[in-house]
C-alpha cells in the first residue's frame, strides 16, 4: 500500500508541474543534451568519518534519494553497503560515529538538520507516510547487518568504553546501550534544555550545555554526585572541549541576551572569548568553584566575526597542550594555535595567506592538521578547494592536493597512513577518495555506484569570471557556455542561497548545491549560457566582501552584484540581451524576486524557489515598545528601519514587476515560511503578472525527496524554454 501511495504522490507532483506551465511545442533536444534524471543520478556522498581503530572509513551515499551508509577498510578500501534502506522516503542519515573499536557505526535517521526552526513540533514527512515520522538513533555493525534501534533522539555521542551512547531528546540527555538491548534512560535532571553532550576521555563524566534561554552554562554530570557548572554567569557558554588528559575544559563564552537595543541598520558583532577551566581546582565547599582563565578574545573593535562563518570557531585540543581555533584576525578565516592556553601566550597563525580555511581534522597523533582551503598555484583555485597539512606548532603548511579538482571533508585513518576525503571536478560528480598521508596520487573509490548513463562526458567546464557592480565592488562567478546553437543565445543568472556560501568550478560539496550545479549543466545542455554568481555575502573572497554593509534587510546591497551579472551578460556578444532569465533558491530566491521586480527590463523571466519576499517580519517587534520609550532606539530609528526593510523586500517592487515567474516551494519549509510565497503570488496575480506555481506538499526547504528535485528542475527548465527560447533576438543590448 505504501509503494502505491508513493507512486500516487509522484504522479500528483508531476501533474502539478505540467499543469502549472503553459502548453509548449515539442523542443528538439540539443546534440549534447541529456535528461534531468541522468544529471541528478549521481550517488551523493556525505558524512565521511574515520574509525578510531584500524583503518576503516564510513560515509553515506544518497542514490536517487535512497540513503544508505557505506564502509570500507584497508588495504583495498572496497566500499560495501551496511544499511538496508531502499526507498526515496526523505529520511536523512546524519551524525555518523564509529564505536571506539571500529566495529559499530551509530547514526541518526530522520529529521531536517538543515532547518532553523522545528516546524509544527513533528519531524518532516515528505513522502506522505501515514505513520508518524520519528528522529531515531540507530547502530549497525560496520560489516553490515540489521540496524538496531537505540532510541528516539538526536546528536548521539558514543562513550569511550564503546558500550553506551548519549543523545538528546525532549530537551534532556538520555543514555542507552549501543546495541539497543535496553530502553534509553534520562541521564539526569537539570533545568533548561540540556544539549551538546561530550564524554570525558575516561568516560566517567558527561559535559553538556545547559541552555537557560537568555544565558547558558557548561555542566558536568557524573553518576552519584550533584551536577557541577563551570563558572556560571549571565553569559552564554557553549562548545565544551575536553583536553586529552581530561584535566581541562575549553569553551566559548558570549554575552547573554539583553542590553540596550542596538541600531537596527548597523552591523553589530558580539564579542566572544575562549575560556579554559582547570577541572581539578574545584573545592569541596563549592562544587562550581573551578579556576577559569581567558585564553583568547575576539579583540576590541572591529570584533572578530568568526562565529558568523559557516565553519565556526573549530575548538579542539592538539598534542603538546596546544589549543586550535579559527579566527579572522589576519583578514581571512584561518587556523591558529596557542600553547598552554591561559598562560599568557599569543596565538600563532598557522595558515597565512589571502584564502579561506574551511574544514579541518587532526591526525591521530594530534600533531598535524589536515584542512581544505580555496588556495593553490592556479588563480582559479579561489573557486576550488584543496587539501593541506600543517603542524600544530609551526606555520609551515604543505599541499596534499593540487589541480582542477575539488577536495573536502578530510578524515585520517587511525593508523595514520591514509587521508580519506570527498572529491569532484567539473565533470566528475562527488565521490570518496584516498591519499597516502606521506604523499602520492589520490585514488577514487565507489565509482561503480555512478550509473552508466551519467553524462559526465557531455558536461561543460565552467570558467571563472568577474564583473563590477555599479558601486565599484567586484563580484565573481562561474560561466557555463554551451557549444553550438545560436550565435546569440539565451542566458540565465543563477543565484545561490545562504549568503555565506561559495559556488565552485565543479560539483559542489553540499548536496543541494551539487543538485543546483547539475541543474546549471542541464540548462547549458539545452542551449542556455549560465552565469552562477558569488555576490557580496559569499565566502572565500575576504571579510569586506562577506560582511558587506547594508546587505539583506539593511539595504539589499548584494542585489547590485546580481544586476551587474545581468548587465555583464547583456554586454556579451554571444548572449541575446532580450532573453536573460534568473533563478535561485532561499536567499537566491529572494534576489531572483528582487531582480524581476526591480529590473524586468534586464531579466525577462525567473524561477524563485522558496525565496524570502517580505523582510518586515524579521524586524524585532520588541523594538516598537523600546522606541516608544526611547530605550536605546528612537521612533525615528524604528521608522527608518521599517522603511529600509520594506524597500529591501521584493514585495516593494511588485508595482514595476512585469516578467513572468515560476514560484516553487515546499509547504513544510522550516527555514523560509511558506506564507512568503502565498503572499507574493497573491500580490502578483492582483497586478496581472504571470505567476506560475509548483507546490511540494510536506517537503522542506532543501527538498528531502530526490523526486521533488527532479520535478522542480524539470519544471524550471520547461519554464525557461517557454519564456526565453522563443523570444526574438535583439539587435543590441539595452542600457
Amino acid at each position: 500500500m505504501r509503494s502505491a501511495k508513493l507512486r500516487m504522490v509522484a504522479l500528483v507532483l508531476t501533474f502539478a508541474a505540467t499543469w502549472s506551465l503553459r502548453p509548449q511545442a515539442a523542443l528538439q533536444t540539443p546534440p549534447r543534451s541529456f535528461t534531468v534524471d541522468q544529471i541528478l543520478s549521481f550517488p551523493s556522498p556525505e558524512n565521511l568519518i574515520a574509525s578510531p581503530a584500524g583503518a576503516s572509513i564510513a560515509w553515506t551515499f544518497n542514490e536517487r534519494g535512497v540513503r544508505n551508509i557505506y564502509a570500507a577498510e584497508a588495504p583495498g578500501f572496497e566500499p560495501r553497503r551496511i544499511t538496508p534502506y531502499t526507498e526515496d522516503d526523505g529520511q536523512e542519515l546524519t551524525h555518523l560515529a564509529f564505536s571506539p573499536d571500529g566495529k559499530t557505526v551509530v547514526y541518526v535517521r530522520g529529521g531536517d538538520h538543515g532547518s532553523n526552526r522545528p516546524g509544527d513540533g513533528v519531524p518532516p514527512d515528505p513522502s506522505g507516510s501515514p505513520n508518524p515520522p520519528k528522529i531515531q538513533v540507530w547502530s549497525v555493525p560496520a560489516t553490515g547487518g540489521a540496524p538496531k534501534l537505540i532510541g528516539e533522539g538526536d546528536a548521539p555521542v558514543v562513550a569511550p568504553d564503546g558500550g553506551r551512547v548519549a543523545f538528546v531528546k525532549d530537551r534532556r540527555i538520555w543514555i542507552a546501550p549501543i546495541d539497543g538491548s535496553k530502553p534509553a534512560q534520562p541521564a539526569f535532571f537539570a533545568r533548561g534544555a540540556s544539549e551538546s553532550p561530550v564524554w570525558s576521555p575516561d568516560g566517567r563524566t558527561l559535559a553538556f550545555v545547559s541552555n537557560r534561554g537568555d544565558h547558558s552554562f557548561i555542566g558536568l554530570f557524573s553518576p552519584d554526585r550533584p551536577i557541577r557548572f563551570i563558572a556560571p554567569s549571565t553569559s552564554r557558554d557553549s562548545l565544551p572541549a575536553w583536553s586529552s588528559d581530561g584535566r581541562k575544559m575549553a569553551f566559548l563564552r558570549q554575552p547573554g541576551n539583553g542590553g540596550a537595543p542596538r541600531p537596527p541598520l548597523a552591523r553589530t558583532d558580539l564579542p566572544w572569548m575562549i575560556l579554559i577551566a582547570d577541572l581539578e581546582s574545584a573545592n569541596s565547599e563549592n562544587r562550581n568553584s573551578f579556576s577559569v582563565v581567558t585564553a583568547v578574545t575576539s579583540g576590541d573593535k572591529p570584533v572578530d566575526p568568526i562565529l558568523q562563518n559557516p565553519g565556526g570557531i573549530g575548538l579542539r585540543w592538539a598534542a603538546g597542550d596546544y589549543l586550535l581555533f579559527m579566527s579572522y584576525r589576519d583578514g581571512f578565516p584561518h587556523l591558529y594555535s596557542i600553547q598552554h592556553p591561559g598562560a599568557g601566550g599569543r596565538p600563532m597563525l598557522l595558515t597565512p595567506g589571502a584564502f579561506m580555511v574551511e574544514q579541518l581534522t587532526l591526525t591521530p597523533d594530534r600533531r598535524f592538521v589536515i584542512y581544505n582551503a580555496n588556495a593553490g598555484p592556479d588563480p582559479s583555485d579561489i573557486d576550488r578547494r584543496h587539501l593541506f597539512k600543517v603542524p600544530v606548532n609551526a606555520a609551515t603548511p604543505t599541499a596534499l592536493t593540487t589541480g582542477t579538482g575539488i577536495e573536502w571533508s578530510p578524515a585520517v585513518t587511525a593508523d595514520g597512513q591514509t587521508v580519506a576525503f570527498l572529491t569532484s571536478d567539473a565533470q566528475r560528480a562527488p565521490i570518496p577518495a584516498l591519499l597516502p598521508l606521506s604523499g602520492g596520487s589520490p585514488r577514487a573509490i565507489g565509482r561503480d555506484r555512478t550509473p552508466s548513463d551519467f553524462p559526465a562526458a557531455r558536461l561543460v567546464t565552467p570558467e571563472l569570471v568577474s564583473f563590477r557592480a555599479g558601486d565599484g565592488v567586484e563580484a565573481h562567478g562561474q560561466l557555463f557556455k554551451p557549444s553550438g546553437g545560436e550565435s546569440r543565445k539565451p542566458a540565465i543568472v543563477y543565484v545561490h542561497g545562504g549568503g555565506p556560501r561559495q559556488m565552485l568550478l565543479g560539483w559542489h560539496y553540499r548536496w543541494e548545491y551539487a543538485n543546483d550545479y547539475g541543474a546549471n549543466q542541464y540548462l547549458a545542455s539545452r542551449g542556455f549560457i549560465v552565469l552562477s554568481v558569488d555576490y557580496r555575502l559569499s565566502v572565500g573572497y575576504g571579510p569586506a566582501f562577506q560582511f558587506a554593509d547594508t546587505a539583506g534587510a539593511r539595504g539589499a546591497a548584494e542585489y547590485r552584484d546580481i544586476l551587474a551579472a545581468g548587465r555583464y551578460l547583456q554586454a556579451r556578444t554571444d548572449v541575446d540581451p532580450a532573453r536573460i532569465g534568473i533563478w535561485g533558491a532561499s536567499l537566491g530566491g529572494y534576489l531572483t524576486a528582487l531582480a524581476l521586480g526591480r529590473n524586468s527590463d534586464v531579466f525577462a523571466a525567473g524561477v524563485d524557489m522558496h525565496g524570502v519576499h517580505d523582510r518586515l517580519p524579521a524586524v524585532n517587534p520588541e523594538l516598537l515598545a523600546r522606541a516608544m520609550v526611547g530605550d536605546g532606539i528612537t521612533e525615528s530609528d524604528l521608522r527608518q528601519t521599517l522603511k529600509v526593510a520594506y524597500e529591501s523586500s521584493p514585495i516593494s517592487a511588485v508595482a514595476t514587476w512585469k516578467s513572468p515567474v515560476l514560484l516553487i516551494h515546499g509547504d513544510d519549509d522550516r527555514t523560509v515560511n511558506f506564507h512568503q510565497t502565498v503572499d507574493l503570488r497573491r500580490r502578483l496575480l492582483d497586478k496581472g503578472v504571470r505567476a506560475e506555481e509548483l507546490v511540494l506538499p510536506d517537503d522542506v526547504h532543501d527538498a528531502l525527496l530526490w523526486r521533488n528535485w527532479k520535478t522542480s528542475i524539470t519544471a524550471m527548465a520547461q519554464f525557461f524554454e517557454q519564456t526565453l527560447q522563443a523570444r526574438p533576438v535583439a539587435a543590441s543590448p539595452r542600457r
